[in-house]
């Protein structure tokens, strides 16, 4: 009798734990509401624009159960990811500086004037925690393997290296070996990867998209030549990639340069303007999607 009230006093104990240690996390959803992904898409400094959207999102307390990235996207994403906080976010994209990405030597590469190696120890330092499939909102940084042309998603490993290849801009970063391959910038092969969030399971796919409009009349070095000339290349195939988006925000970031870390709090503003305008849109898919209407 005694060993069997024991039992009972051990189940009901673990029964109590486990109702209070299952509390939900960012990438949990309930039941029956619809998987929600956040696809955020290259565009080199017009990435501050990602973090306004993000807070939108917070605030309205819209769930967001993946977050797939390009490039810059990929950086801003892979961020919160490790750390879902807008606050936090911005807090770190205010410290960001040029000389905290462009670790600039012409005189050791021959593959590229910038080695990355700066922005890896950046997100390194930065991002809560250390591989990829450890963010709490589940995280698909893209990149594309140099030899075959592919399209790379990549769910393993170093989440500051897998960052760093993500954004490593062809013909200005140098190349990043990673899991046996050579990859450069996801964006030269899918630069707003609506189509991975997809695959992925995602039953909304909001996507932002930095590349809505290429115009840019402050390019005024070879980095800006090149980082314009591959924008013009992006700007057609991102077309196709945005069927698969269901809510579409596209901050006006126009004439911003590459590297232009001057208009951090504009781009910022543009974001949270563009993503207010979506915010009825995207309650209304959740409510459908749920059942609710």
């Amino acid at each position: 009798m005694f060993k069997m009230k024991i039992l009972k006093l051990v189940t009901i104990f673990i029964l109590i734990f486990a109702l209070f240690s299952c509390g939900t996390t960012p990438e949990m959803k309930k039941k029956g509401e619809p998987k929600i992904a956040l696809v955020l898409s290259g565009g080199s400094a017009k990435g501050f624009a990602h973090i306004g959207v993000i807070r939108v999102l917070e605030q309205e307390k819209i769930p967001i159960h993946m977050i797939v990235g390009t490039s810059v996207g990929s950086l801003i994403g892979g961020l919160y990811a490790s750390n879902p906080d807008s606050f936090q976010l911005e807090w770190t994209a205010f410290k960001i500086e040029k000389s905290d990405i462009l670790d600039f030597s012409l005189i050791y590469s021959k593959l590229g004037p910038v080695q990355g190696q700066k922005l890896e120890n950046f997100v390194e330092r930065e991002a809560k925690v250390k591989k990829i499939e450890e963010t709490k909102i589940p995280f698909f940084p893209v990149a594309t393997d140099l030899n075959t042309g592919e399209t790379v998603v990549l769910e393993k490993g170093s989440l500051a290296k897998a960052v760093r290849a993500s954004c490593a801009i062809p013909g200005i970063f140098v190349p990043v070996s990673f899991g046996g391959r050579t990859l450069v910038d996801g964006g030269v092969t899918n630069n707003i990867p609506c189509d991975i969030a997809r695959s992925k399971g995602a039953d909304i796919v909001i996507a932002v998209n930095l590349l809505s409009n290429i115009t840019n009349y402050e390019v005024d070095s070879v980095i800006d030549i090149i980082g314009q000339s591959i924008s013009i290349m992006m700007f057609e195939k991102n077309r196709e990639k945005l069927k698969h988006a269901d809510i579409l925000i596209e901050p006006d970031v126009r004439n911003v340069s590459l590297f232009d870390f001057s208009k951090k709090k504009e781009l910022m503003e543009e974001g949270i303007k563009a993503a207010k305008a979506q915010i009825p849109k995207i309650k209304e898919l959740i409510k459908r999607l749920s059942g609710e209407i």
